[in-house]
Protein backbone atom coordinates (compact mmCIF):
# COMPACT_ATOMS: atom_id res chain seq x y z
CA UNK A 1 0.00 0.00 0.00
CA UNK A 2 1.59 3.88 -0.72
CA UNK A 3 -0.32 7.04 -0.74
CA UNK A 4 0.65 10.70 -1.73
CA UNK A 5 2.50 12.83 0.85
CA UNK A 6 -1.25 14.24 1.47
CA UNK A 7 -3.45 12.57 -0.51
CA UNK A 8 -3.78 8.85 -0.92
CA UNK A 9 -3.05 8.10 -4.74
CA UNK A 10 -5.72 7.62 -6.72
CA UNK A 11 -6.89 4.68 -7.50
CA UNK A 12 -5.06 2.29 -5.09
CA UNK A 13 -6.89 0.34 -2.34
CA UNK A 14 -5.51 -1.46 0.42
CA UNK A 15 -8.13 -3.86 0.03
CA UNK A 16 -5.98 -6.56 -2.19
CA UNK A 17 -3.19 -6.43 0.91
CA UNK A 18 -5.78 -7.59 3.25
CA UNK A 19 -6.76 -10.48 1.07
CA UNK A 20 -7.16 -13.72 2.80
CA UNK A 21 -5.72 -16.85 2.60
CA UNK A 22 -8.16 -19.92 2.72
CA UNK A 23 -7.69 -23.57 4.11
CA UNK A 24 -8.41 -26.64 1.81
CA UNK A 25 -10.97 -28.46 3.53
CA UNK A 26 -10.97 -32.38 3.53
CA UNK A 27 -9.66 -32.75 0.45
CA UNK A 28 -8.58 -30.41 -2.37
CA UNK A 29 -9.90 -30.66 -6.12
CA UNK A 30 -7.60 -28.62 -8.70
CA UNK A 31 -8.94 -25.28 -9.88
CA UNK A 32 -10.86 -26.72 -12.83
CA UNK A 33 -12.09 -24.85 -15.68
CA UNK A 34 -9.62 -21.41 -14.48
CA UNK A 35 -7.08 -21.46 -16.97
CA UNK A 36 -4.39 -21.90 -14.67
CA UNK A 37 -1.74 -22.83 -17.30
CA UNK A 38 -3.25 -20.63 -19.53
CA UNK A 39 -2.50 -17.40 -17.30
CA UNK A 40 1.09 -19.25 -16.37
CA UNK A 41 2.28 -19.25 -20.06
CA UNK A 42 0.96 -16.12 -20.71
CA UNK A 43 2.33 -14.28 -17.81
CA UNK A 44 5.74 -16.18 -18.30
CA UNK A 45 5.46 -14.71 -21.76
CA UNK A 46 4.77 -11.27 -20.56
CA UNK A 47 7.93 -11.63 -18.33
CA UNK A 48 10.68 -13.18 -19.97
CA UNK A 49 13.17 -15.07 -18.84
CA UNK A 50 16.07 -14.21 -16.00
CA UNK A 51 16.93 -10.87 -17.02
CA UNK A 52 20.40 -9.76 -17.76
CA UNK A 53 21.74 -8.55 -14.09
CA UNK A 54 24.99 -6.86 -13.72
CA UNK A 55 26.98 -5.44 -11.05
CA UNK A 56 25.18 -2.75 -8.90
CA UNK A 57 27.52 0.36 -8.49
CA UNK A 58 26.86 1.20 -4.78
CA UNK A 59 26.95 -2.35 -3.31
CA UNK A 60 27.80 -4.89 -6.00
CA UNK A 61 25.18 -7.11 -5.69
CA UNK A 62 23.31 -7.94 -8.94
CA UNK A 63 20.84 -5.09 -10.61
CA UNK A 64 17.80 -5.43 -11.43
CA UNK A 65 17.07 -8.22 -7.89
CA UNK A 66 13.80 -8.41 -5.74
CA UNK A 67 14.18 -7.17 -2.17
CA UNK A 68 11.28 -6.61 0.54
CA UNK A 69 10.28 -3.34 2.20
CA UNK A 70 11.66 -3.30 5.77
CA UNK A 71 9.78 -0.20 7.23
CA UNK A 72 6.33 0.48 7.45
CA UNK A 73 6.54 3.85 6.14
CA UNK A 74 9.51 4.59 3.37
CA UNK A 75 8.95 7.72 1.10
CA UNK A 76 9.66 7.59 -2.53
CA UNK A 77 11.39 10.39 -3.88
CA UNK A 78 11.83 11.25 -7.93
CA UNK A 79 15.82 11.45 -7.65
CA UNK A 80 18.76 10.09 -5.62
CA UNK A 81 18.70 12.37 -2.78
CA UNK A 82 16.33 14.51 -0.33
CA UNK A 83 16.64 17.41 -2.36
CA UNK A 84 14.17 15.73 -4.46
CA UNK A 85 10.48 15.67 -3.60
CA UNK A 86 8.79 12.86 -2.45
CA UNK A 87 6.16 11.48 -4.83
CA UNK A 88 4.44 8.81 -2.70
CA UNK A 89 5.25 7.05 0.55
CA UNK A 90 4.52 3.19 1.21
CA UNK A 91 3.11 2.06 4.24
CA UNK A 92 3.60 -1.64 3.84
CA UNK A 93 6.06 -3.71 5.30
CA UNK A 94 7.51 -6.70 3.50
CA UNK A 95 6.19 -5.73 0.41
CA UNK A 96 8.75 -7.01 -2.55
CA UNK A 97 10.41 -4.09 -4.65
CA UNK A 98 12.56 -4.36 -7.53
CA UNK A 99 15.78 -2.41 -7.59
CA UNK A 100 16.48 -1.71 -10.97
CA UNK A 101 19.12 1.08 -10.21
CA UNK A 102 21.88 2.15 -7.13
CA UNK A 103 23.07 5.83 -6.70
CA UNK A 104 25.56 5.64 -3.86
CA UNK A 105 22.82 4.83 -0.46
CA UNK A 106 19.83 5.61 -2.71
CA UNK A 107 18.43 3.02 -5.07
CA UNK A 108 15.85 3.34 -7.44
CA UNK A 109 13.02 1.12 -7.58
CA UNK A 110 9.77 -0.04 -8.98
CA UNK A 111 6.94 -1.86 -7.48
CA UNK A 112 4.36 -4.83 -8.90
CA UNK A 113 2.35 -1.89 -10.51
CA UNK A 114 5.34 -0.88 -12.62
CA UNK A 115 5.20 2.57 -10.18
CA UNK A 116 9.12 3.28 -8.91
CA UNK A 117 11.07 6.14 -8.04
CA UNK A 118 14.14 6.79 -5.21
CA UNK A 119 14.38 5.27 -1.72
CA UNK A 120 17.09 5.45 1.05
CA UNK A 121 19.01 1.89 1.04
CA UNK A 122 18.06 1.19 4.88
CA UNK A 123 14.87 1.15 3.96
CA UNK A 124 14.93 -2.28 2.18
CA UNK A 125 15.67 -5.69 3.17
CA UNK A 126 16.88 -8.65 1.30
CA UNK A 127 14.59 -10.92 2.61
CA UNK A 128 12.44 -12.18 0.06
CA UNK A 129 8.85 -11.50 -0.40
CA UNK A 130 6.02 -12.26 -3.22
CA UNK A 131 2.57 -10.65 -4.14
CA UNK A 132 0.46 -13.50 -5.75
CA UNK A 133 -0.26 -12.40 -9.46
CA UNK A 134 -2.71 -13.85 -11.71
CA UNK A 135 -4.15 -12.18 -14.81
CA UNK A 136 -7.87 -13.52 -14.14
CA UNK A 137 -7.86 -12.83 -10.25
CA UNK A 138 -8.01 -16.75 -9.57
CA UNK A 139 -6.85 -18.53 -6.16
CA UNK A 140 -3.09 -19.78 -6.57
CA UNK A 141 -2.99 -23.26 -4.93
CA UNK A 142 0.09 -24.01 -1.96
CA UNK A 143 1.07 -27.57 -2.70
CA UNK A 144 3.17 -29.58 0.17
CA UNK A 145 5.57 -30.29 -2.48
CA UNK A 146 6.77 -28.52 -5.58
CA UNK A 147 4.62 -30.55 -8.12
CA UNK A 148 0.94 -30.14 -9.03
CA UNK A 149 0.23 -33.10 -8.67
CA UNK A 150 1.31 -32.80 -4.81
CA UNK A 151 -1.61 -32.35 -2.10
CA UNK A 152 -2.97 -28.84 -1.57
CA UNK A 153 -2.66 -26.90 1.71
CA UNK A 154 -4.31 -23.87 1.18
CA UNK A 155 -5.26 -21.01 -1.88
CA UNK A 156 -3.64 -17.96 -1.91
CA UNK A 157 -5.81 -14.80 -3.38
CA UNK A 158 -4.32 -12.38 -5.76
CA UNK A 159 -2.58 -9.55 -3.78
CA UNK A 160 -1.76 -11.54 -1.15
CA UNK A 161 1.99 -10.69 0.30
CA UNK A 162 4.18 -13.57 1.35
CA UNK A 163 7.25 -14.23 2.55
CA UNK A 164 9.78 -16.63 0.12
CA UNK A 165 11.28 -19.04 1.42
CA UNK A 166 13.35 -20.31 -1.46
CA UNK A 167 12.84 -21.01 -5.48
CA UNK A 168 13.38 -24.22 -7.53
CA UNK A 169 12.50 -25.45 -10.77
CA UNK A 170 10.15 -22.99 -11.44
CA UNK A 171 8.02 -23.17 -7.61
CA UNK A 172 8.53 -20.95 -5.18
CA UNK A 173 7.75 -22.20 -1.42
CA UNK A 174 5.61 -19.46 0.36
CA UNK A 175 5.01 -18.66 3.77
CA UNK A 176 1.62 -16.53 5.01
CA UNK A 177 -0.82 -15.89 7.20
CA UNK A 178 0.54 -19.53 9.35
CA UNK A 179 0.62 -21.38 5.96
CA UNK A 180 3.61 -22.68 4.02
CA UNK A 181 3.53 -24.43 0.34
CA UNK A 182 4.82 -24.09 -2.80
CA UNK A 183 3.22 -22.23 -6.07
CA UNK A 184 3.98 -21.68 -9.72
CA UNK A 185 6.88 -19.36 -10.22
CA UNK A 186 4.77 -17.33 -12.66
CA UNK A 187 2.09 -16.61 -10.31
CA UNK A 188 4.42 -14.42 -8.52
CA UNK A 189 5.57 -10.99 -8.49
CA UNK A 190 8.88 -11.18 -6.57
CA UNK A 191 11.05 -13.91 -8.31
CA UNK A 192 12.28 -14.05 -11.54
CA UNK A 193 11.33 -16.93 -14.26
CA UNK A 194 13.67 -19.54 -13.64
CA UNK A 195 15.33 -17.83 -10.50
CA UNK A 196 16.70 -20.43 -8.25
CA UNK A 197 17.62 -19.17 -4.26
CA UNK A 198 17.65 -20.74 -0.86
Amino acid sequence: MRERPIDMRAGRSGSAWGAAIFAAAFFCAPLAGTGEGFVAAALAAERGGMPERTPGTATGLPVPRFVSLKSGRANVRRGPGTDFPIDWVYRKSGMPLEVIAESSNWRRIRDHEGDGGWIWHSMLDGERSAIVDTADGAPVALHTEPADSAPVIAYAEKGIVARVKSCKAHWCRLETSGYEGWAPQETLWGAYPGEEFE
